[in-house]
């Protein structure tokens, strides 16, 4: 029976870790999104869209690492005849240093406060991102996405499941994960959403209801056309 989300503790969301060992564990979470999922929910959800982008778009991505997502998307941008620049945001500097070599720019910031005007960007994505947050908090960053956005949001993250939580503590012992990326790993899946309560969370932030799809690899994904109060099914 699903109890909810649960509120664990990430040690890589605390001050004063390593920046050492954030950039090995970091280097986990892009190998996990690789292999299990994560990178190609979100890039689905981005390549459908970059038939209606314009031949120059923009795109930021909140939470962004180790800046894979932006190089991902620029890809498929690329694939489809649009130019993409790409700015990565993150809270950690240490990541927004390793970002730097993989996107156009990269800010340190808060996700809650973003350091950018109302739709100012065509395309926000924020990937692995969400369940960090909970009540007050996640209800902001929700928002904050929607004010910057000009065409689509995109939140990719991790469909909770104790199963999903099982294949990834043996996997990351088979992968060699550091010790902090096994741990957090674990906890991030309790933290995760199913897709009712993604779709709930959302729409109690700023009253859209988004599309919500259940991805491999235990992801859920939600998009939607900002300051629209319905997602049309063509968009």
């Amino acid at each position: 029976m699903d109890t909810g989300r649960v509120r664990g503790v990430e040690i890589l969301d605390q001050p004063g870790v390593d920046p050492v060992v954030v950039r090995r564990a970091m280097r986990d979470v892009v190998r996990a999104n690789r292999l299990f999922g994560g990178a190609g929910a979100v890039a689905a959800e981005f390549a459908a869209l970059v038939p209606a982008l314009p031949c120059r778009a923009t795109l930021l991505d909140v939470g962004t690492g180790m800046g894979d997502i932006p190089a991902l998307a620029r890809r498929i941008a690329a694939s489809g005849g649009v130019t993409l620049e790409t700015v990565g945001l993150d809270a950690s500097e240490t990541c927004v240093r390793s970002a730097a070599a993989h996107t156009a720019r990269a800010v340190c910031g808060d996700a809650r406060a973003l350091p950018f005007a109302d739709k100012s960007v065509d395309v926000v994505i924020c990937s692995q991102v969400l369940h960090h947050f909970f009540d007050s908090d996640l209800v902001r960053l929700v928002q904050e996405l929607d004010r910057v956005a000009r065409v689509r949001v995109i939140i990719g993250d991790l469909l909770r499941s104790r199963l999903a939580a099982a294949l990834f503590r043996g996997a990351a012992y088979a992968l060699r994960f550091h010790p902090i990326s096994r741990h957090d790993g674990l906890v991030s899946i309790g933290r995760g959403f199913t897709p009712r309560d993604l779709a709930s969370s959302i729409v109690g932030a700023i009253g859209t209801r988004p599309r919500v799809e259940s991805r491999l690899g235990w992801r859920v994904t939600a998009s939607w056309a900002p300051e629209s109060p319905h997602l049309d099914a063509a968009a």
